[in-house]
């Protein structure tokens, strides 16, 4: 019972002085972050993966060597979706005073064409040039909002960052039996939509371990606009991100078929789940404690978005509940502290 209470205590203090010298910014210039964390969202689209990054970059756990704007579907594609991407991730960050901080690049423009015709550009080149670095300490998380594409893209050009490398991914179908499949559970899910081959070179061809965060999981992410409200009048960041959110409306009513949203009191941030799990992490074990996954097969992944089960694949995490109150009051915290000049 001495030892046992012995080693809690220890635990307790050692966890608090580790939270209290990160706070601070004084950790020890020996103490290891958790990751390198390369993020790839279409941040031109739906504005949740804006509040990721903002998060994100705020966050001091992890180094971010690389930002990726990438396309948006086919079926409305502007033909420049990427290069907007990235140029509103660009004025995000100046927004943020950030901008001279990280590196930008647009990915792709388009899908990946085939598995025989495929070249790299300038984002895969990026991403195979960050995992093969030997000087690095912190493991590579490749952290994604959006389609594949450019994963896909760098592990066909150089298949041995599959060993380098780990997947988080917001994207995909609910498996059967996961729980509430949503409301269009016999449609692709939109992130899949995106880049349905690039999915399946990642899911059955690669060798890239994968966290899944599907459908059902990422639509719990709910924040109020209540709350919305509070961070617009809070600073810059906020009226910046509250209007983005509010653009939504004239964006989706020039696309084709996507009928108008009714009027809401809540908004998905179903990117915020990227933060979670590579920043969110208890310093004693660092895991993703505070959510829910399954381990499972990595299932083969179907044209249609399904799954076929495949026993012996490599193994991967299916989440199923992510921590949105730990989420969303560490987002709040973080950006009162960046609006009053105190992070």
């Amino acid at each position: 019972m001495t030892v046992a209470m012995n080693r809690r205590l220890f635990l307790t203090a050692a966890s608090t002085l580790l939270t209290g010298l990160a706070i601070n910014g004084r950790a020890l210039a020996t103490q290891p972050l958790l990751a390198r964390v390369i993020l790839d969202n279409d941040f031109a689209g739906d504005p949740d993966g804006l509040f990721q990054l903002a998060h994100h970059v705020l966050s001091r756990s992890v180094t971010i060597p690389l930002i990726i704007g990438s396309h948006l579907p086919a079926s409305f594609s502007s033909g420049h979706d990427a290069r907007d991407s990235a140029n509103r991730a660009r004025e995000l960050l100046q927004v943020m005073k950030l901008d001279d901080r990280h590196h930008l690049v647009a990915g792709s423009e388009a899908p990946v064409p085939s598995r025989a015709a495929w070249k790299p550009g300038d984002a895969s080149r990026a991403i195979v040039r960050e995992a093969m670095r030997d000087d690095a300490r912190e493991p590579l998380i490749y952290a994604a909002g959006a389609g594949l594409t450019d994963l896909a893209l760098a592990w066909l050009s150089e298949p041995r960052i599959g060993k380098r490398i780990k997947l988080i991914w917001i994207g995909g179908n609910t498996p059967k039996g996961f729980g509430n499949p949503g409301s269009k559970a016999d449609e692709p899910e939109f992130n899949f939509s995106i880049d349905p081959l690039a999915a399946q070179i990642i899911f059955n061809e690669s060798d890239i371990e994968i966290w899944q965060v599907p459908s059902n999981a990422y639509s719990q992410m709910l924040y109020s606009m209540a709350e919305m409200e509070e961070l617009a009048a809070a600073g810059p960041l906020g009226a910046y991100l509250k209007s983005r959110v509010e653009a939504m409306a004239e964006m989706i009513a020039h696309i084709p078929g996507l009928r108008q949203p009714p009027l809401s009191d809540a908004y998905v941030l179903g990117d915020s789940p990227l933060v979670t799990l590579t920043t969110l992490l208890p310093p004693m074990q660092p895991d993703t404690t505070s959510c829910r996954h399954v381990l499972m097969p990595t299932p083969r992944l179907l044209d249609d978005g399904s799954y076929a089960a495949r026993a012996g694949a490599r193994p991967m995490r299916v989440y199923t509940q992510i921590d949105a109150a730990l989420t969303f009051s560490d987002m709040r915290a973080r950006f009162h502290l960046h609006e009053t000049g105190k992070l």
